[in-house]
């Protein structure tokens, strides 16, 4: 057993192996504070063939038992990951799923538990940081270890690692992963912070990265297993089918049109297959590689030395943009945002309390009032496939888009409405995601919903080549997969509200994260003076079709009285208006109609029930029973006060019954109200007043 650990944050972290999980090929157990993080490794001792990838598969799950609690549902038992959940796997996926050899493609898994949770120190940042260190210790070849870090920003502070309860006063969240000098990946939020104040936080970060990055060094140093060879092409059959291949993809990445490309690859693959299944047997599976390492090579020298892109462009420019809102009838919101090949169908619905997400978490339970869900079918790429549940992709991809649009939505307060915009990719040719996030904000906007400003996002690449490197704005899809860098960047014109970025080469340095996020800006403030011209601001008001809601205060004491005996007074409210009501512990009443009127009417009732009658006020009343000495009337919901006979009509009246009826509608004046709270009602005096003493005559 050999342990570890490091002060960091003003808390121990401590990396222990050799006690737990001791017959995978590694365990690794990662504690930070009271949470706890068990992460193994195992790899199939077989390679498995015929396959152009890496088979890694991550999995991060949050154990109930971990903050000392029991599943709900029926079988008490954890059931299909959360969205949390698959968005930590991802966390720990991306970052190390480069660092492994070009060839290696044995099968390998990589499992991480929460097993103890102090509900302050979240556990996935424990995950990356136990993968890194059992892939090292391990002997599966990899190019690490890295470190991981999550910082935050209050009162223009950093913090590193901030608790669930900073994060809550933080300006920023961000996952940060490096080795000594270098980023690999970055995963967050922030409320608009201008593009220098990241910066330095890539920096801040870099420094405690490094600390982790040693520890790791001294574990392997302790108890690491020799690293198992890796393969390579071999150099024959490579240099062979140079000779046949090369003028070949130059003349197919001439190729504008990216379904033409894509076709002219697949009939050079099947002519390679063809003439050299007989030659290489036992070797098929080399061939789509090196054709995949020749296209590679065309690609980047065509940028690095020409400047050129496949689709033509220069490095710097911005592909086509158009924008179109209101494009479906019937919903609340929508937009078409298209650039180049990517084109996103954003639809913004409308909703009551009743249809917020309710969400548990292990740290703490709440529920969102905004959703953003993307969705990828497989015809946005001209393909055939299953449509099945969301897949991680998609689960990622919506979380980075609701991130960059949540800093920009007004408070309950003031919109009580529960929100979902629903992203659909109908083309796709690269940065889908950054499609997403503009799509969504110009659907907000068209269903009247008062965001401050519109958002934005881009992606920017990167061709590494020796001592050059040249920075791509607005990547397509094949220079995100034969380029070096994916840093997708969103923002308002006042700063960033969310960031990502995957690296393909092992890291780059935080000068260069800061000068791609500063040109970033620029192509942002391009793409919003495009947008501001669909439209520039939300409309005044929101879908005849969306349901009316408004928001009422009332004093605790008062909830009873609109509530009712077993619920009779707010199921009639109900009934007469249509009104769906939630009302809350602490007097927050939320009313939402289909109508404008119905809407009025519910609020009215309402406002009737909690209002008190006050003494020289004149009420519209309600006839509600009569006897021989007077009539009750109905002024407020659940008021009556007693009309006198002597009090009906500036005359003497025999018979009440000559005048009133059960169900009339009269206006009557407030004259007392006695200690015990009963109320003495006056129609003469309404009549005196308005000098009408003859409006109830004897006929």
């Amino acid at each position: 057993m050999a342990k570890r650990e490091i002060e960091l944050a003003g808390r121990t972290l401590r990396i222990e192996t050799g006690k737990l999980a001791r017959q995978a090929d590694a365990g690794v157990l990662v504690q930070y504070g009271d949470t706890v993080v068990l992460t193994t490794v195992v790899y199939s001792k077989e390679k498995k063939e015929d396959i152009d990838f890496l088979p890694l598969t991550v999995n991060y799950r949050e154990l109930a038992f971990a903050a000392g609690k029991i599943p709900g549902g029926f079988f008490k038992r954890e059931g299909r990951p959360r969205d949390k959940e698959i968005l930590s796997s991802r966390l720990i996926d991306r970052p190390i799923r480069p660092l492994f050899p070009d060839l290696f493609s044995h099968e390998l898994q990589i499992t991480s538990f929460l097993l103890s949770s102090d509900l302050e120190n979240e556990g996935d940042i424990l995950g990356i940081i136990g993968a890194s260190t059992a892939l090292t210790i391990s002997e599966i070849p990899f190019l690490g270890p890295i470190g991981a870090v999550r910082i935050g920003r209050i009162d223009g502070e950093f913090i590193i690692n901030p608790t669930v309860s900073q994060l809550d006063n933080s300006t920023l969240n961000l996952v940060i992963c490096g080795n000594e000098d270098s980023i690999f990946m970055l995963e967050g939020g922030a409320k608009e912070v201008e593009e220098e104040v990241v910066a330095q936080a890539f920096e801040r970060a870099q420094e405690e990265i490094r600390r982790l990055v040693v520890i790791q060094k001294d574990l392997r140093e302790m108890v690491g297993k020799p690293k198992i060879d890796g393969e390579s092409i071999p150099r024959d059959m490579e240099e062979e089918i140079r000779g046949i291949a090369t003028q070949r993809v130059i003349e197919v990445n001439n190729l504008i049109d990216k379904e033409a490309r894509r076709e002219g690859f697949k009939r050079i693959l099947e002519d390679l297959t063809k003439q050299l299944e007989g030659k290489y047997p036992e070797r098929l599976n080399y061939i789509s590689l090196i054709l995949d390492k020749i296209i590679r090579e065309d690609v980047r020298a065509r940028i690095i030395k020409e400047g050129k892109r496949l689709d033509g462009r220069g490095p710097e420019d911005l592909r086509p943009i158009s924008c179109e809102i209101g494009v479906l009838p019937r919903t609340h919101g929508s937009a078409l945002f298209t650039r180049g090949q990517t084109q996103c169908l954003a639809v913004a619905t409308l909703g009551t309390k009743s249809d917020e997400q309710f969400v548990d978490n292990i740290e703490r339970e709440e529920s969102k009032s905004f959703m953003l869900h993307y969705n990828f079918p497989p015809f946005s790429t001209g393909e055939v496939g299953p449509m099945r549940a969301p897949s991680r992709r998609e689960i990622g991809h919506g979380a980075l888009a609701e991130r960059a649009i949540q800093p920009v939505l007004p408070p309950e307060e003031r919109f009580p409405y529960t929100i979902r915009v629903v992203s659909n990719i109908l083309e796709s040719n690269g940065s889908s995601s950054m499609a997403t996030v503009c799509g969504a904000s110009l659907s907000l906007m068209d269903a009247g919903v008062p965001v401050k400003t519109a958002v934005a996002g881009i992606s920017m690449g990167l061709v590494k080549e020796e001592d050059r490197t040249v920075l791509l704005t607005d990547i397509i899809g094949d220079e995100d997969h034969y380029g070096d860098m994916d840093f997708k960047i969103a923002g308002t014109r006042r700063g960033i509200t969310a960031i990502q970025l995957d690296l393909k080469v092992k890291g780059v340095s935080t000068q260069l994260l800061k000068e791609a996020m500063m040109r970033s800006r620029d192509v942002r403030m391009e793409i919003l003076d495009i947008m501001s011209k669909t439209i520039d601001k939300p409309k005044s008001t929101i879908s005849q079709y969306a349901p009316r809601i408004t928001t009422l205060t009332v004093p605790k004491e008062k909830i009873g009285e609109i509530i009712g005996p077993g619920g009779k007074v707010i199921r009639r409210i109900i009934e007469e208006t249509g009104a769906q009501i939630d009302i809350d512990d602490s007097g927050k009443v939320v009313i939402a109609t289909p109508s404008e009127e119905a809407l009025r009417k519910a609020e009215l009732q309402i406002k009737g029930i909690i209002a008190d009658a006050e003494v020289g006020k004149v009420y519209l009343g309600e006839v509600k029973r009569i006897n021989s000495f007077g009539a009750f009337v109905e002024i407020l919901p659940g008021k009556e006060g007693l009309l006198r006979i002597s009090e009906i009509a500036p005359y003497r009246i025999k018979n009440i019954r000559d005048v009133l009826k059960v169900g009339d509608k009269i206006m009557v004046k407030v004259i007392d109200i006695d200690a015990l709270g009963r109320i003495s009602l006056s129609k003469r005096r309404v009549l005196e007043t308005s000098n009408r003493k003859d409006y109830y005559r004897r006929r």
